[in-house]
């Protein structure tokens, strides 16, 4: 994003100055010192924090940490998720919509984002509990605010996700919650990574619109430390003999 502002500026200049405006572009030579980019990897609480959260959490967060936990839904998704998008008896939730920011739902950022996502028993036990007392609303959403409508994800994050981590102890060095609802997703992926799930198919039940992205985040997590000793040692055997 500096490289393109700068670039745009530079060419606002060099318009200046054909037109007599300006005496110099002050972006010619400029070099830019900038720092990396952030690890793309993603952060990702522990067995333990999660096994905290899920015992913790009660009222509509409950389901609301399970379904993050063990489905893997974006914030939005979650924000739009409606109760005839989730299937007892097939036991899956489809995503099909999504509440945005200004809390208006809409459709999914790309083709790959409507799926299929299967529930552990956990989730549908949870999810059925919260049917019976949640609020209703025209939108027929699972995670509504007091009145049926879009709940907001501040709302969400600083009155009940928040407090509940500072409450269970899952904090930072600061004493400030460590996680936002996003880091439940990331969860989800890690957990379906330790049981061996097929990268494919943590691309497809994620939502991600390619391998490469799934890879990027979560690509540390598909090693083997084990196997990839073994196979330089194999690599060492068949090249030298011993």
């Amino acid at each position: 994003m500096v490289r393109r502002v700068v670039k745009s500026l530079g060419s606002i200049f060099r318009d200046a100055q054909r037109r007599g405006h300006s005496n110099a572009d002050p972006t010619a030579g400029l070099k830019l010192d900038l720092p990396e980019r952030d690890d793309p990897r993603a952060v990702i609480p522990s067995k333990a924090e999660l096994q905290a959260l899920v015992a913790g959490a009660s009222g509509r967060l409950r389901p609301l940490v399970l379904v993050g936990t063990f489905c893997g839904l974006r914030a939005s998704e979650l924000r739009g998720l409606r109760w005839s998008d989730v299937d007892f008896e097939a036991r899956v939730v489809s995503i099909n919509q999504r509440a945005d920011a200004a809390h208006t739902i809409g459709r999914l950022k790309s083709k790959s984002a409507y799926r299929s996502i299967p529930m552990p028993p956990i989730v549908l036990n949870a999810l059925r509990e919260w049917k019976l007392a949640c609020p209703k609303g025209e939108l027929d959403l699972v995670f509504p605010n007091a009145i049926g409508r879009v709940e907001s994800y501040a709302n969400i994050v600083t009155r009940d996700f928040k407090p509940l981590q500072k409450a269970l102890g899952v904090a930072s060095e600061t004493g400030e919650a460590k996680f936002g609802l996003h880091a439940l997703r990331h969860a989800c992926a890690s957990l379906w990574i330790e049981q061996g799930m097929n990268p494919k198919r943590i691309q497809k039940l994620m939502g991600h619109s390619s391998i490469t992205l799934t890879f990027d985040r979560y690509g540390h997590l598909f090693s083997d430390a084990g196997a990839d000793q073994r196979a330089a040692e194999e690599i060492q055997r068949q090249l030298l003999g011993c």
